[in-house]
């Protein structure tokens, strides 16, 4: 099942089949009951906007690893039984495009804490405040906290959506 722009009115602005992200990066929601952790982010890419924890994968991590080691230095705790829900990739024109593994954690050992990179809020699943977050997320993250995996492609121009296409059930990830 997917969720796209009419491919045949609305064709992809570039071709996914040779799409090289430049950066390669991970997020992290951390779930306490009917709570997720998200964090607003106070820089780099996306500075400003609320998110989860999470970000670039350093050479020789896997993704898991760099979306654990994110959520400690941005958040100061380890994510617990983190599970991979969904595939992202961005093409973007004002910034690098990024590929994004996402995963789901259970809970977390420690007390979320403010950082130089971000200030953790839980907030209740049902009051996520889209509208301070990236445009694509309101499109995939609701189904994923509903225990949905995804693949989803976005090409942004600036901070708006100009194409999509999300497929659910996939299962071709670790």
């Amino acid at each position: 099942m997917s969720e796209e722009a009419d491919e045949d009115q609305n064709p992809p602005p570039i071709d996914w089949e040779c799409w090289h992200p430049e950066i390669r990066a991970t997020l992290m929601f951390i779930r306490d009951g009917e709570d997720v952790l998200l964090i607003k982010k106070l820089r780099g890419i996306g500075a400003g906007k609320v998110n989860a924890p999470g970000g670039k994968i350093d050479p020789g991590e896997t993704p898991l690893e760099a979306a654990i080691r994110e959520t400690q230095e941005e958040v100061m705790v380890t994510p617990l039984n983190p599970r991979k829900m969904g595939e992202l990739s961005f093409a973007m024109t004002d910034i690098p495009d990024i590929f994004v593994h996402v995963y789901v954690a259970s809970g977390c050992e420690g007390t979320p804490t403010e950082t130089e990179e971000a200030i953790p809020m839980w907030t209740p699943r049902y009051k996520i405040p889209y509208d301070l977050m990236w445009e694509d997320d309101q499109y995939w993250l609701p189904r994923m906290m509903e225990g949905e995996r995804f693949c989803g492609r976005f090409y942004f121009e600036g901070e708006r959506i100009q194409w999509m296409k999300i497929d659910w059930g996939v299962d071709y990830f670790g």
